[in-house]
């Protein structure tokens, strides 16, 4: 296993809603793995709420030195709404993640510290509801054994959380193979081990 820190990621979506002087704050949370699908998530949150006042968002993309973030405050005051948005999410520990704080404005002005308040407490709440899980790096395999090994081949790749793919029959079996980074030596060891180091296990990355 890595020594690397666990990096965590939505495991599904999250929408909560607060009011602040009766204005609605409603929190909408989920994955994003690309720039394109945060925008996405975006555009699906304002076309459910259309008649809404503002739609502020933020989302980081990816973890550590590479991450790419993105931010609006989508007409309300400069710096009251998107960046402290961001600042709780960067907060999260989460990559792959977009949160859009939607407001309905109940007409009462809330002034500076109120906006930045209700959009950082609306993007906390909402964030605290939001299932997460560890990202996984994944690896595909091709994995050639006779036919003779191809049932004990399909069992262990199962036994280390694989899935397969395409299988091509020709001379042997070749099987396509996707796991978790981690798993790739303890099948690659065992499929020789099996095969009396017949099985041939070619990296594609």
């Amino acid at each position: 296993m890595s020594n690397t820190e666990p990096r965590w990621v939505p495991a599904g979506t999250a929408r909560i809603e607060i009011r602040v002087v009766n204005s609605r704050f409603i929190g909408t949370a989920g994955p994003a793995a690309s720039v394109d699908e945060a925008k996405a998530f975006i555009a699906g949150v304002r076309a459910e709420m259309p008649d809404a006042t503002h739609h502020v968002f933020a989302y980081v993309i990816g973890h550590g030195a590479t991450k790419i973030e993105g931010m609006s405050d989508d007409g309300e005051p400069s710096g009251t709404a998107g960046r402290p948005t961001l600042a709780v999410v960067r907060g999260s520990g989460l990559g792959d993640v977009v949160v859009v704080v939607t407001r309905y404005f109940g007409g009462t002005l809330l002034g500076t510290g109120g906006l930045v308040r209700a959009y950082s407490d609306a993007a906390k709440e909402v964030l605290a509801a939001l299932p997460r899980e560890e990202k996984v790096e994944r690896r595909t395999l091709a994995v050639t054994v006779s036919y003779a090994a191809y049932e004990a081949a399909r069992r262990l790749v199962a036994a280390h959380m694989g899935s397969i793919g395409d299988e091509e029959f020709a001379a042997e079996v070749t099987l396509l193979v996707t796991l978790p980074l981690p798993q790739v030596e303890p099948l690659t060891a065992a499929l020789r081990e099996v095969t009396a180091g017949q099985a041939r296990v070619e990296d594609l990355g």
